[in-house]
């Protein structure tokens, strides 16, 4: 099976890429926005064209959240218009799609784990996006292919909470982090393994949709304080409401994520956020 990877520099680019050893049924291509722009529908045309896949994993997304809300243009020509495109070429080469979405698009107003069936409504312009890039792959329908929404997105790649956390750590005695924000991390090489090993299972007629992050519940306070005692960084958390820390883009209050759907389909196991970050910072301390 030949399989398309786009995003590659992405935290779930880069995750996946490090665990390929561990699937040598599967030959890989990883791309990033210099090998394939996917919001260039001739260039996306044009390299469908010269390479066949069975499978694409579209990690390619616009994500700096805030930015979003001043560059629509920019966010949605990738999160929606490239999707559409990738979309159009699955569709017409018959391959399978695994495209990843976000707890964005939720407005944050539940106080029970979000099921895929709840009804979106964004907050964000990120957040439009990414749902408009769900909304149109539903509607080209290439066979095979499922959504996965995920949240809390961590790694020991690019961007994220869990090094902006330890760089603050070490650089400061005091900070204060976010407690009335609800969810659930997720390591992307949790994600990264599941998506690789779920590939082969995938047999749909219409467009799946499932939802993925660690086990557990936590706040960005709650978070942000394990990372600090698993790496015995002395620092003092002050816990702060999101009122004190104005941001451009709104965030939902809560945005948990039920799993089950893509643990009985597939048969598999999700480990508790705290388990899956004491891998990451071995990792990390190991680097």
């Amino acid at each position: 099976m030949k399989i398309l990877v786009t995003g590659k520099n992405g935290q779930l680019g880069s995750e996946i890429e490090s665990i390929i050893h561990q699937f040598k049924e599967f030959e890989f291509l990883f791309t990033d926005s210099k090998e394939l722009d996917i919001s260039n529908k001739l260039e996306v045309e044009t390299f469908f064209k010269k390479n066949k896949f069975n499978a694409v994993i579209n990690c390619a997304a616009y994500t700096a959240v805030d930015l979003a809300e001043n560059e629509f243009e920019k966010a949605n020509s990738i999160n929606h218009l490239g999707t559409q495109y990738i979309s159009r070429m699955c569709q017409k080469y018959n391959c399978k799609l695994i495209h990843i979405s976000t707890d964005y698009v939720f407005d944050g107003t539940n106080f029970i784990p979000y099921k895929e069936k709840d009804k979106p409504n964004p907050q964000s312009i990120y957040g439009k996006t990414k749902l408009d890039g769900e909304n149109i792959l539903k509607t080209i329908n290439p066979k095979n292919s499922i959504i996965i929404r995920t949240s809390w997105v961590y790694s020991n790649y690019g961007k994220n909470f869990v090094k902006t956390m330890i760089q603050l750590g070490k650089e400061k005695k005091e900070l204060g982090v976010i407690i009335d924000q609800i969810g659930t991390p997720t390591y992307a090489k949790d994600l990264a393994k599941v998506i690789l090993q779920i590939i082969p299972k995938i047999k749909n007629k219409n467009v799946e949709l499932y939802h993925f992050s660690n086990q557990g519940v936590c706040s960005w306070y709650d978070f942000a304080k394990t990372i600090f005692e698993l790496l015995d960084i002395k620092v003092k958390v002050n816990p702060i409401e999101s009122s004190q820390y104005p941001t451009a883009a709104k965030r939902p209050q809560y945005s948990v994520l039920n799993k089950k759907k893509i643990k009985n389909t597939f048969q598999i196991e999700v480990p508790y956020w705290k388990d899956s970050l004491i891998d990451c910072l071995q990792q990390y301390i190991e680097n």
